[in-house]
């Protein structure tokens, strides 16, 4: 007689098994063993929903990158305090882009076995691994594969009713050395010295390079003055040797005006003259 499979296995077969066919499969399985408490066990099975089922068949097909992740999530957590505000930044910056990888692979993985999966799913997947980067309960949960409902980042998770078939275990994490959390936070510090300095060395390359454009600036302003004042210069000769040449010619225009007023002064004299010459001739 062949032994019934336990209700573990069962879950994991349908949880990661194709969703249309999950009710219909559930029930077979229910039939088919001879334990009725496990029977009831296995109808009790609830169908995930679209995003939750796409989760499961990455922690299925993915298990060990979902795992390194999830770990990287764990260390990330701890770590996170001994951050300052920039550092925080750049950590979330990469949470996120992490997250919407495994989001796509996961995606592709549901899409390479014939599913559909829309942007809304898409989005819920996304944020389901996000929760879980958040919470030792979600990750346990999206790690089991066995994920009936999707998460919330920030949202309390309950592993009875978030995983099917009983509440998974923790993932198991590598084992660290006693003194690796005071090397890592002497390692932090040092990245953070490090970062530091690169900053100010940025920001002096940076006003090194912005005062050496100035100077630039400021030795072709002072040329284009030198050279203005140079035209300006020269203007100024040109304009003092034609007010020199109207001054002579001014003088030499006077003396003429003398000369023709003279010339005025001494033809007067002749016409009255020769007028009282002729008054004389007509009177006699």
């Amino acid at each position: 007689m062949t032994a019934d499979p336990t209700l573990l296995d069962v879950a994991a077969e349908l949880y990661a098994g194709p969703p249309e066919k999950f009710v219909a499969t559930r029930n077979a399985q229910a039939k088919a063993v001879a334990d009725r408490g496990l029977a009831e066990q296995i109808t009790a099975l609830r169908k995930p929903t679209a995003a939750a089922w796409v989760v499961n068949v990455f922690a299925t097909e993915r298990t060990s990158q979902l795992g390194e992740a999830l770990q990287l999530a764990a260390e990330l957590r701890e770590a996170q305090d001994d951050l300052d505000a920039a550092a925080l930044a750049e950590l979330g910056r990469q949470r996120r882009a992490l997250t919407s990888r495994l989001a796509a692979e996961a995606a592709a993985l549901a899409k390479a076995r014939g599913a559909r999966v829309t942007d809304a799913t898409l989005e819920t997947v996304r944020q389901t691994i996000s929760a879980a980067f958040f919470d030792p309960d979600a990750a346990t949960a999206v790690a089991s594969g066995r994920l009936v409902h999707d998460l919330e980042p920030a949202a309390s998770v309950d592993l009875d009713t978030a995983v099917g078939g009983g509440a998974p275990e923790a993932p198991a994490s590598a084992p660290r050395p006693v003194d690796e959390v005071s090397a890592r936070r002497e390692l932090r510090k040092a990245e953070r010295v490090l970062h530091d300095a690169e900053q100010a060395h940025a920001r002096a390359t940076r006003d090194a390079q912005k005062a050496e454009r100035d100077a630039g600036d400021a030795v072709d302003r002072a040329d284009r003055a030198t050279e203005r004042i140079a035209e300006l210069e020269r203007e100024l000769a040109r304009a003092r040797r034609d007010a020199q040449s109207a001054e002579e010619a001014v003088a030499s225009a006077e003396a003429r005006q003398d000369r023709a007023a003279e010339a005025v002064t001494g033809t007067e004299a002749a016409v009255t003259a020769a007028r009282a010459a002729l008054d004389a001739l007509q009177r006699g």
